[in-house]
């Protein structure tokens, strides 16, 4: 994968993105909801980029070309998402019916008191992971993120849920790797995405999808640093007020030679591509990559 996806700038405005936030908690998601309807119309028209994007990903999938059909609702699946965000940041989980999988995989990693690595994905719905701090034993979740690349989703977080905002570590800060070991100390949950490349630098090429794309290694490089068990996570819309969150033990420990580190990295980093395409055609409206993944250099 290139660095295409930083180039995109985040669609919408900070007036308009206030204005759905306040329907939401004002008029319900049943009101809501409904807008969502000319809200995808309007981008599915105006966004051509992210359009062919979607029909690549799709054509990779299901071998034939995405109908316009397959193509809203594949935006109404991201809207949701989106939309549903509102909910999760003001802590009403009680809209929502979550089946979370995996619970005991993610308990027997806690339990060796070293903390954890959660790793995720622009597939679903990733801050529906605070479901599965708060509801079970009120795990700590701290979250690296890029947050200067969504500076509108950053100040949605911070006027919903200051508390929550102030869970974010912020990827390549000074003190990152401080505030990524404390929590791992005091045995909780620190996220990451492992799908979108921040320098060219630090990734490497795998097969997904039948194509060649490139992966960060961010994830599996902290994870050899830190020492903790990695555990998969991945939080599927299922349409309606449902969600199914999966959690699978990954790694109890990611070790990474001297002498061939490279090759180390692309092996786990394979590892996580083929786990993320499995999920991927098990649930492919959740894609929400809206940029040129694949790697055509190679």
């Amino acid at each position: 994968m290139s660095l295409d996806w930083q180039q995109h700038q985040e669609r919408g405005s900070h007036t308009s993105i206030r204005m759905m936030a306040w329907v939401a908690q004002s008029l319900g998601r049943p009101v809501a909801r409904a807008l969502l309807y000319p809200i995808c119309v309007y981008f599915l028209l105006g966004s051509g980029a992210a359009r062919r994007a979607i029909e690549q990903f799709r054509e990779r999938v299901f071998g034939r070309p995405a109908s316009w059909c397959d193509l809203f609702h594949h935006y109404h699946t991201f809207a949701s998402t989106i939309l549903d965000r509102v909910y999760f940041l003001r802590g009403r989980y009680d809209l929502f019916e979550i089946q979370v999988h995996g619970l005991d995989e993610l308990d027997r990693e806690l339990a060796k008191g070293r903390g954890c690595v959660i790793l995720g994905s622009h597939l679903g719905s990733f801050e529906v992971v605070r479901a599965v701090g708060l509801s079970h034993r009120h795990i700590e979740i701290r979250i690296l993120m890029d947050e200067q690349n969504a500076p509108l989703i950053r100040g949605l977080i911070q006027e919903l849920n200051p508390a929550v905002a102030e869970t974010v570590i912020q990827v390549g800060g000074a003190e990152t790797m401080l505030h990524v070991k404390e929590c791992l100390d005091r045995g909780g949950v620190v996220g990451i995405m492992g799908d979108r490349v921040m320098q060219d630098e630090q990734s490497v090429v795998c097969t997904f999808l039948g194509g060649e794309a490139r992966f960060p290694t961010g994830a599996m490089r902290l994870a050899h640093v830190v020492r903790t068990p990695m555990v998969l996570f991945f939080g599927l819309y299922r349409g309606g007020n449902r969600y199914e969150v999966y959690l699978e033990s990954f790694s109890e420990e990611v070790q990474l030679s001297h002498e061939q580190r490279a090759t180390d990295l692309k092996q786990w980093m394979q590892r996580y591509a083929d786990r993320l395409e499995a999920v991927c055609r098990r649930a492919p409206d959740n894609w929400f990559n809206f940029y040129e993944f694949w790697d055509d250099s190679h």
